[in-house]
């Protein structure tokens, strides 16, 4: 009999309607009684190939909790450069193929997270997501995203618990997102993953950002359509304050132009022209009783004012603190017997 494939979590459209209600409402419940084993006896390998703090931290934690273990592993300091192309010839700086890493990863772990490293020098290249689901393809135990080029399902998942925390019933809600200035915007993944998330559970959205801030064509064909399928009003390339204008979530983020894509001199130069994109509490009033989502790290006083951050309106902490309490629900769940 053939093995049955393992379940991977690239995207939050890995998971049925059903399976993401399952885990939220686990979550929640995991969040106000103690700890479980549900995984008692696994181990959950961890491979970054970037830095992280949150995701790193909550993931680890939440394994702990479950009573399972973490291999915790950085690309920079702990192994070598990976080839992930298929065929390669590798007579290049890799010395071992993706293929090889995950099948005999896939003999310690129970599940392997990976964080993967863009090239960084051209966007319709590093859009494929190329590590990721070559991770994915040779890997025999479940693979989770933690954050792609274009998505970051697990922030997705926390962003989903703490909108319904927040606003009860979601469908029919106005959520805005918003572009901040930062020197060092960040990559598109988590306001792709919170746009289809949030017309999934029936937000209308609206999205703002100044010009040439697009957002990815292929995402937006998928967000438009689904929309369009739910009879949801989608807005894009809104001012600010038209975008927060009845909205009872703003969700700051910044993300990099996709024209000045691997071309920092150039990026830099257009984001010093952006003063007036921040979030404040004038603002926010214009929103309906809104509070602020924002995924982290966040500059204060340049995307989002202390007065904002520091207040009522702020729902940054609970925000963060959800990663913990639905990577436990995710991980009881993609790896329950």
């Amino acid at each position: 009999m053939t093995a049955q494939p393992p379940k991977h979590f690239i995207r939050l459209q890995d998971l049925s309607d059903r399976e993401v209600e399952d885990i939220l409402d686990l979550s929640s419940r995991m969040k106000q009684s103690a700890p479980r084993t549900n995984l008692s006896g696994r181990t959950v390998g961890l491979l970054f190939f970037r830095g992280s703090l949150r995701t790193r931290t909550s993931l680890v934690a939440a394994v702990q909790q479950l009573g399972g273990n973490t291999v915790n592993l950085t690309a920079s300091s702990d192994f070598w450069d990976l080839e992930s192309r298929d065929g390669a010839v590798m007579d290049g700086a890799a010395p071992e193929h993706i293929r090889d890493a995950a099948a005999v990863m896939s003999k310690y772990v129970s599940a392997l997270a990976i964080r993967p490293k863009a090239k960084g020098s051209s966007w319709d290249i590093d859009r494929e997501d190329e590590g990721i689901r070559a991770w994915a393809k040779h890997s025999r135990v479940p693979v989770i995203n933690m954050e792609s080029t274009l998505w970051h399902p697990l922030q997705a998942l926390a962003d989903l618990l703490t909108l319904r925390e927040c606003l009860g019933e979601l469908s029919g809600k106005r959520l805005a997102i918003a572009w901040t200035r930062s020197p060092t915007p960040a990559g598109h993944s988590v306001v792709n993953s919170i746009l289809l998330a949030a017309l999934r559970v029936g937000m209308h959205v609206s999205v703002a950002h100044p010009p040439g801030y697009d957002l990815d064509p292929g995402v937006v064909d998928e967000a438009q359509a689904a929309a369009s399928a739910r009879g949801l009003t989608l807005e894009l390339g809104q001012g600010l304050e038209d975008a927060v204008e009845g909205a009872q979530v703003v969700y700051a983020r910044s993300w990099s132009a996709l024209d000045t894509y691997g071309n920092p001199t150039l990026a830099a130069s257009r984001i010093a022209r952006m003063s007036s994109w921040s979030i404040d509490e004038t603002l926010m009033a214009r929103g309906d009783d809104s509070r602020l989502m924002h995924p982290m790290p966040v500059r204060r006083n340049l995307e989002v004012s202390d007065e904002v951050l520091d207040g009522p309106r702020s729902l940054l902490y609970d925000q963060a603190e959800n990663r913990l309490h639905t990577q436990k629900g995710l991980l009881s769940i993609l790896l329950r017997s």
